[in-house]
């Protein structure tokens, strides 16, 4: 089996290709080319160099995802035959080459050996022409199959490969999702070759209005403004995040000014609880508040992150849409998953997979240090259960409940032993866990229903030894009972 070599091509003429690409193009035993559409492979006819272009995928496929998955299929199978192929593209292979990033993962797949050529980017010619400091932030997206979930108005964006008006338009059609129809944006052809390289600023709305865009056409699209108002945008965040912004100020809150990840972690958990207690009390209002209060903290620290310079809420809210589109591959792909114990099962698999086994060296591993003892077992005797280490049905756990009770009695009747005790009161408490889980009872949730109740009952006492002038302590044991009962049926 041989390997498949991936040759940049460069930006635009042949004098950017480098002296290994050619040296690569000219001993190549089967060449094929993505497209014929680049300036060099004029070039390459001249030196006599012979090659197979993939044009022909193009007109035969309803989708660029779908072009690009048969060129990768193709080049994988001929490299399983014994071909050693080379496959040129335009620019540098890693730089918004879609293809080339599905052809490295199908080899991988198969345990063929690629190997990268460099060429020189499209980048070098293009910056010049944006005058933008990269360093600043910029993302690099393929136009020819746009991910608006990849797209972050806070950075500038380089869309490449607008071969055409309808790219063109679905481009637009998706980045008026995020920005106004009136944004600047810079349209390029051909950055960096001599006689037809031509630029135009214009607003998003007209990028598919023009006649001049070529394989070679790429978008810039600068950041927004932050005073822009983005009407019809989809931010509902932005008054949130513009309040958190102005209370971290120069003229802001002097506490929210002194506030770091570390400080705020309380707060993060005890506003968790307190949307816990609003879904308890059943008040629609009260829940709608409180959910509030915890978005609050998760904006708080993306405006840490964004001053710290390593993350803000777009990138926040782009990681966890990507997350449960990789996790729901039942939903948004062509996995087929009934059942909601099925889906929990794949969720781990993908989980694993995702996060690797180097910091994890058990499957019980990943549960937080400061999660409530409860629920932390709860969790733990989930994670068990999942491959399959389980009873078959309730009277497994249910026995289990009796068999601890009796060793704590045993304990605490015979040598008085402190630890001993602890111990076998800890494994009760796991042992009614596990009935819970069986029961599809959260412990901690019933435990602070069970909470609430005994308040509730405990207040009806002391309400009645405030309507008797009298003091708790002065009641009897009796008395309590009798008020327990009163409001046990109330």
């Amino acid at each position: 089996m041989q390997g498949i070599e991936i040759v940049g091509l460069g930006p635009g003429s042949s004098e950017n290709l480098t002296l290994e690409a050619l040296e690569i193009l000219e001993n190549a035993e089967a060449l094929y080319l993505r497209t014929e559409s680049h300036p060099t492979v004029d070039f390459l006819k001249a030196k006599g160099i012979a090659f197979q272009s993939f044009d022909y995928i193009y007109d035969s496929k309803e989708d660029f995802s779908q072009v690009y998955s048969e060129i990768a299929n193709t080049l994988v199978t001929k490299a399983l035959e014994g071909e050693r192929v080379t496959y040129a593209v335009p620019g540098h292979p890693l730089m918004g080459e879609t293809s080339v990033h599905m052809v490295i993962k199908a080899a991988k797949e198969e345990n063929i050996p690629v190997k990268i050529i460099k060429g020189g980017s499209f980048l070098t010619s293009l910056l010049p022409l944006i005058m933008i400091e990269p360093f600043e932030g910029i993302s690099i997206i393929d136009g020819s199959d746009i991910d608006i979930k990849k797209v972050n108005p806070n950075i500038g964006t380089i869309i490449v490969q607008i071969y055409n008006t309808r790219i063109a338009s679905n481009v637009k059609l998706a980045l008026t999702e995020l920005y106004p129809d009136e944004h600047r944006v810079l349209l390029v052809k051909a950055a960096g070759v001599v006689g037809e390289e031509y630029m135009e600023w214009l607003p998003l709305y007209e990028i598919d209005r023009v006649d001049w865009l070529e394989p070679l056409t790429s978008l810039y699209v600068p950041p927004l403004d932050e005073n822009i108002k983005r009407e019809g945008c989809k931010w509902p965040l932005d008054p949130l995040v513009e309040i958190m912004e102005s209370l971290r100020g120069e003229n802001g809150c002097p506490w929210d000014k002194e506030q770091t990840h570390k400080t705020l972690r309380p707060y993060a958990i005890e506003e968790a609880y307190e949307v816990a207690e609003a879904i308890d009390s059943g008040s629609i209002e009260e829940l709608q508040e409180e959910l509030g209060d915890l978005l609050l903290q998760v904006v708080f620290h993306a405006q840490i992150g964004r001053e710290n310079k390593t993350f803000d809420v777009n990138s926040i809210v782009q990681t966890i849409v990507e997350k449960m589109i990789r996790r729901h591959p039942h939903v948004f792909g062509d996995v087929k998953i009934d059942t909601a114990s099925g889906v929990l099962v794949n969720w781990e698999k993908i989980k694993k997979k995702e996060k690797g086994t180097k910091d994890r060296e058990s499957i019980l591993d990943g549960i937080p240090k400061d999660m409530p003892a409860l629920s932390a077992a709860y969790k733990m005797q989930d994670k068990a259960a999942r491959v399959g280490f389980d009873w078959d049905d309730i009277e497994g756990p249910l026995k289990k409940v009796f068999e601890e009770a009796e060793e704590l009695k045993d304990v605490v009747q015979g040598t008085y032993d402190k630890e001993r005790i602890e111990e076998e009161f800890g494994d009760l408490l796991f042992a009614i866990v596990n009935v819970g889980r069986f029961l599809e009872v959260q412990p901690e949730l019933a435990l602070r229903g069970t909470l609430n109740k005994f308040y509730n009952r405990f207040r009806q006492i002391e309400e009645e030894a405030k309507r008797r002038r009298i003091r708790l302590q002065d009641m009897t044991l009796t008395e309590m009972d009798e008020i327990w009962e009163k409001a046990k049926k109330k």
